[in-house]
């Protein structure tokens, strides 16, 4: 029998956070549809914007003692079908894991029901040294808890 849970498991079915996003002309290719490149700030936007929803900043302020930032350690998207020049993407953020250090997420990207592109994402939770030191720490419990989303049954 598989055990889920040690396979990268989601860690709940329904996403955490949906958002949509217009596509812009400068998301196209000469094809008139959306570049592959172009998903991955798109699914970037939706983590940062997740992020402020639960109130996590995405880049520490420069004043501010508490100096965590989570830099991507590994990015990946699949094209399923094409998507045009002001069509309207539904953005889901799934959040698939919570390591000591780092989060995996994941995105589905759909048009009219119709699936574009999924994408994964995984950041590490990093402390902001001075000159720009990006050190890898634990991810704090205040903010596992926040991450996590409602949790389904």
């Amino acid at each position: 029998m598989n055990d889920s849970a040690s396979e990268g498991a989601p860690i709940q079915r329904a996403p955490v956070y949906q958002t949509q996003r217009r596509v812009e002309f400068r998301d196209t290719d000469a094809a008139g549809i959306v570049h592959f490149s172009a998903f991955f700030p798109m699914m970037e936007a939706a983590e940062h914007e997740f992020l402020r929803s639960v109130g996590i900043p995405v880049m520490p302020h420069h004043e501010s003692e508490e100096r965590l930032t989570w830099p991507r350690v590994a990015a990946s998207c699949d094209f399923h079908g094409p998507a045009r020049f002001e069509d309207i993407l539904q953005i889901d953020l799934h959040v698939d894991r919570i390591g000591q250090s780092s989060i995996s997420y994941r995105f589905e990207l759909t048009c009219e029901g119709r699936r574009i592109a999924t994408g994964k994402i995984t950041a590490v939770c990093c402390d902001l040294k001075a000159g720009g030191k990006l050190v890898k720490t634990n991810v704090p419990d205040d903010l596992r808890q926040r991450l996590s989303g409602p949790q389904n049954d």
